[in-house]
């Protein structure tokens, strides 16, 4: 769905559908409903993307590569990303800003597990993710009276209970990702200052300062921040993902003049300044100024950037930065990894196949921003 004005991956971790099922058991698969064990059977992948229901409902669905619905949680208001853990094969539905609710379900049956609520003073950001172990989760928070970005974390074991935060070093903290070596934290932060008394609108655009930052997941400790130039500060850094290289590449938000077209794609490494990537007048345009979800492929070779506003999609050469692919996609914004390509979705309820198919499959409801690769 189109964002709202001042609105803002896709990533996780991926199983074989086989593996799957063997750990849900057999008990599961009896009670699947007639059209969703077929859509199951035929799936090659699994995704899982918050929605909007043709009755004005908002859930979560887990959907095959072929936009099949194999199941769905209600959630009690808009959602935006999904994290998942392939241990104990629950998800998490993360709120939209500024709401206050995470939804724990079994992706499977679609039943509701837990309901999780942001403390006093603090919602969501949409984004979360577990440790390797799958002993702790770890959630994007706003503390928005001291206007201050928190990393969250939540003991699976004890019921998610939430033991503790970690500060982000910057405003808005959008999406976070655990990176390859499964110590660091890699998250971006937007830099937008806005509080939920004021609904969406930015209260501190001259003085934004977007960053991203890397932290020692065990510490808390920092371990670099990476900001933005001045001369580009109101390039609000929203999305990542990591390439095969563990640089991080992120999407940017422009909160200026539409006519000063900055650079919106680049990566970031620790020790090193933000890496811009130089795009052609007309890709850079197709993307309207903002870039709504990055995704990896699962060799780490290409990175796709999507544009709800622009109604585009481009693919990356990750190691050149060149443009490998351009396409065209109204309101279209979830991206994740699919076998050797991408899965995209929309807010028309399209699910394509990016590399492969020319005709999409549709779903009876809207996508949401995001997508998570299950398998």
């Amino acid at each position: 769905m189109k964002p709202l004005a001042g609105a803002a991956h896709s990533h996780g971790p991926m199983i074989e559908r086989r593996s799957f099922l063997a750990g849900a058991g057999a008990l599961f698969c009896t009670g699947l409903a007639p059209r969703e064990a077929e859509a199951l059977e035929r799936a090659e992948g699994l995704f899982a993307a918050s929605c909007m229901r043709r009755d004005g409902s908002f859930g979560c669905a887990i959907f095959s590569d072929r936009g099949e619905v194999v199941s769905s949680v209600t959630l009690p208001d808009r959602g935006h990303d999904v994290a998942f853990d392939p241990i104990s094969r629950r998800a998490v539905a993360f709120a939209r800003r500024p709401r206050t609710f995470a939804i724990i379900f079994d992706p499977l049956s679609g039943e509701t597990l837990q309901t999780l609520s942001s403390p006093e003073g603090r919602h969501y950001f949409g984004h979360g993710f577990f440790s390797p172990d799958g002993r702790l989760m770890y959630a994007t928070e706003h503390d928005y009276d001291a206007a201050r970005g928190l990393i969250a974390v939540y003991d699976v074991a004890a019921g998610f209970r939430r033991i503790g935060e970690v500060d982000a070093h910057g405003m808005d903290t959008h999406e976070a990702l655990l990176m390859p070596d499964g110590e660091t934290i890699v998250l971006a932060n937007g830099g937008l200052e806005t509080h939920p008394d004021y609904g969406r609108q930015i209260l501190n655009l001259p003085t934004m300062e977007p960053a991203i930052v890397f932290l020692d997941r065990r510490s808390g400790d920092l371990i670099d921040r990476i900001p933005v130039s001045q001369d580009i500060h109101k390039l609000s850094l929203h999305h990542i993902a990591i390439d095969g290289k563990r640089r991080v590449w992120f999407g940017g938000q422009y909160q200026g003049a539409a006519s000063d077209a900055p650079p919106l794609v680049g990566f970031a490494e620790p020790g090193n300044p933000l890496s811009l990537t130089e795009l052609r007048p007309d890709d850079l345009a197709s993307l309207a100024n903002y870039i709504g979800s990055v995704a990896a492929s699962r060799d780490g070779e290409r990175i796709a950037v999507s544009s709800p506003v622009g109604d585009s999609v481009l693919i990356l050469d990750a190691a050149t930065g060149n443009v490998l692919r351009r396409l065209s996609l109204t309101d279209g914004c979830g991206l994740a990894p699919d076998g050797a390509g991408f899965l995209a979705t929309n807010g028309e309820g399209s699910v394509l196949r990016l590399e492969e198919d020319d005709r999409p499959a549709h779903a009876e409801l809207q996508w949401d921003n995001h997508i998570l690769a299950l398998g």
